[in-house]
């Protein structure tokens, strides 16, 4: 990768950076490395020694550490914390789906469509809270089931939403079964295997919509980005004016509500918090598997079940969503990356710290440190100020695009902007990756407050290594973003 800064310049400019960080100190090249031997040693003389009372971490292992260890200090330093971003996270109650599907309805109505259709997936757990593999737990088949949601006028005059769900007429006990959160008892059309399932539908449809105001021939649908291929061609082939997934109607679940909220908070602050316990208990010699494997069941020691952990040591993490075999060893000066997601109550968490191991204490003077960790520490803090800046521009009424602008402008100042390789961010709920996207050709999307976001900038020098911080970050209808994962990280050995 070509850096834009010659080997002696640069090495100028980390020195610069870190001066408000670090007391420099005017020492010989042995003398640096005489004392910082010295401070590693002993640093690590008083760790394996000590006991301070408190949870276990890689300080109290008075011999050499295993993995059995590693999990046992993982697993009760985290739940040593008292989990307290469990306090305000609960189930959604019936009453939550239901206002989702009313707000749907208003959508619809907004945007002059008539229905809105989907099958088992992310949008039809966000509206029924149903899933496809709670639905089809082998795979998805060929018969559908389909959920349709209309807008109809109630007795007061309110537009709240209508939901009947097309099923195969031999699987309709079935779907009654799943629970769907429905204070009304749940309305079926049945068809039988060697019918038209869509012709079925438009038998049955409700002829009026306030979308128009009068009798509909041909009603418009709207269907999602899930929604599969044949499925929309049947609907179209038997009369159904079929449109994509936009408008109001999008914007519905892009909004998270303030039960929404909480949730998204709790995951990722628990996912934050797992991350910062198990570092404590790390050891020199550890895997990269070893460490996802002890992270992953730390998670599942608070009732967080992970979905996808990435952990990647230095070069390894050159590459941003990894693809190694995860058997590079854990040593004092590497730089470790991890991307780890887990669900709670259906929501789904998303972040991202980079740092240095415990048994590499951090020194009182950068001028004890070798070239290449000196740059390790530049690049963490030029990446730690792109993410601060598009925080700032993650306000109510700006672009999508101006937000990953914003980060991309400091990186490239930096001499890095070649190694920037994705965009800042994307909207985050009950999956990990929903509209809006937070990348500089988005410039017809415009934030409101509701979206919740990722920001997650990165830098990428190829066989040497990685560097990515990513928070999740709440629109307000004012002012700066509310941080859902806690506290962003402060440093390298404070992630």
């Amino acid at each position: 990768m070509k850096l834009h800064k010659g080997v002696d310049e640069k090495n100028q400019l980390l020195h610069e950076k870190h001066d408000t960080r670090y007391k420099r100190a005017a020492l010989s090249s042995n003398a640096k490395k005489v004392l910082f031997t010295a401070s590693v040693f002993a640093s690590t003389c008083l760790l394996l020694i000590s006991k301070f009372g408190r949870s276990e971490s890689y300080s109290t292992f008075l011999h050499p550490p295993t993995v059995a260890e590693f999990q046992k200090c993982s697993t009760r330093t985290f739940l040593d914390t008292g989990l307290p971003f469990l306090s305000f996270a609960s189930p959604l109650p019936i009453s939550e789906f239901a206002s989702r599907r009313n707000s749907l309805a208003k959508a619809l109505l907004r945007d002059r469509v008539d229905a809105f259709i989907v099958e088992p997936g992310y949008t039809f757990k966000y509206y029924a809270n149903i899933s496809q593999p709670d639905w089809e737990v082998w795979e998805p088949e060929e018969r559908p089931f389909l959920m349709i949601v209309q807008p109809i006028n109630s007795s007061t005059g309110e537009i709240t939403a209508t939901t009947r769900f097309l099923a195969p007429s031999f699987e309709v006990e079935r779907a009654r079964l799943l629970g769907m959160p429905f204070e009304e008892e749940v309305e079926f059309i049945a068809w039988q295997e060697h019918w038209n399932p869509y012709s079925t539908l438009l038998q049955n449809w409700d002829t009026s919509s306030p979308s128009h105001g009068h009798s509909i021939p041909k009603p418009t649908v709207m269907v999602d980005d899930e929604m599969r291929d044949f499925i929309q061609r049947g609907l179209s082939l038997s009369g159904f004016n079929v449109v994509g997934l936009g408008g109001e109607v999008e914007k519905v679940k892009q909004t998270k509500t303030p039960r929404e909220i909480e949730l998204i908070r709790a995951v990722n602050t628990g996912t934050v918090e797992a991350v910062r316990a198990m570092r404590k208990c790390m050891y020199p010699g550890l895997t990269e598997n070893e460490v996802m494997n002890v992270l992953d069941d730390t998670l599942r020691a608070a009732g967080l079940e992970p979905f996808f952990d990435i952990v990647l040591f230095d070069e390894d993490a050159s590459n941003p969503h990894g693809g190694t075999d995860g058997s590079k060893v854990l040593e004092a000066e590497t730089f470790v990356l991890i991307d780890v997601g887990a669900h709670l109550h259906g929501y789904s968490s998303d972040i991202c710290r980079t740092f240095f191991p415990p048994f590499f204490p951090e020194p009182s003077s950068i001028s004890y440190l070798s070239p290449a960790t000196e740059e390790k520490l530049a690049v963490w803090d030029t990446v730690l100020e792109a993410q601060t800046q598009s925080m700032h521009a993650l306000r109510s009424g700006n672009t999508a695009a101006s937000v990953d602008i914003a980060a991309r402008v400091v990186i490239e100042k930096a001499g890095y902007g070649d190694a920037f390789t994705h965009r800042v961010g994307h909207g985050i709920g009950i999956k990990a990756h929903e509209s809006p996207y937070l990348n500089k050709g988005n410039v017809n999307v415009t934030l409101s407050a509701g979206m919740t976001f990722t920001s997650e900038p990165g830098v990428y020098l190829v066989g040497r290594f990685g560097v990515r911080h990513e928070d999740i970050l709440l629109v307000k209808e004012e002012g700066e973003p509310e941080i859902l994962t806690g506290r962003r990280a402060t440093g390298p050995w404070d992630p």
